[in-house]
């Protein structure tokens, strides 16, 4: 099984979101090629496997599954985008929410078998194309090989705080229509 790491997070409660891949978008790995992701490389193994979530690649550490409803994947013209329901009652599941909420942890990576690819030459490092992808897991980490995969906590209080400055906003309107401020 080969693995790769990055993403950056965002926050929402107990829900974490982002891209664990994103296409078209190049990983120099291990310092001997280049690698990019085809779009639609995910799509038969989201629609036939089993993914899990981890923290940094650690099959002890699993923080959602697909086929428990806690971990929600799906391919956009972006990439493989992930919606993570993390359970805050856990040790891991609290690991996750306070360094993805702090931005300690921003990037995602994948563990992955390849089933179909090509390679190009080129006059710097050879160039991998990944053009079907069986998934295993993506996870959480603070270096991921794609510079460019994301990770957020979505919070509840910010929506509440959003939700209480429409208020006082509303309320601070009635008073200037009112003539009272």
């Amino acid at each position: 099984m080969e693995t790769r790491s990055q993403d950056s997070p965002t926050a929402n409660g107990t829900i974490l979101s982002g891209y664990a891949a994103r296409f078209n978008s190049p990983a120099i790995i291990a310092g001997a090629f280049v690698e990019r992701i085809a779009p639609g490389a995910f799509s038969r193994s989201l629609g036939s496997r089993d993914v899990v979530a981890l923290i940094g690649h650690d099959h002890a550490r699993v923080l959602g599954r697909k086929s428990s409803g806690t971990l929600t994947l799906r391919e956009d013209r972006q990439g493989l985008a992930f919606t993570l329901d993390v359970d805050p009652t856990t040790p891991d599941g609290q690991t996750a929410l306070g360094t993805v909420g702090r931005r300690d942890v921003k990037g995602c990576s994948f563990g992955f078998q390849v089933l179909s690819e090509s390679w190009r030459e080129t006059d710097d490092l050879p160039e991998r194309t990944l053009e079907e992808i069986a998934l295993f897991e993506i996870t959480l980490t603070a270096f991921p090989a794609y510079d460019d995969t994301t990770v957020a906590l979505r919070s509840l209080e910010a929506r509440q705080t959003g939700a209480a400055r429409r208020v006082r906003m509303k309320a601070e309107l009635e008073q200037k229509v009112r003539g009272l401020i």
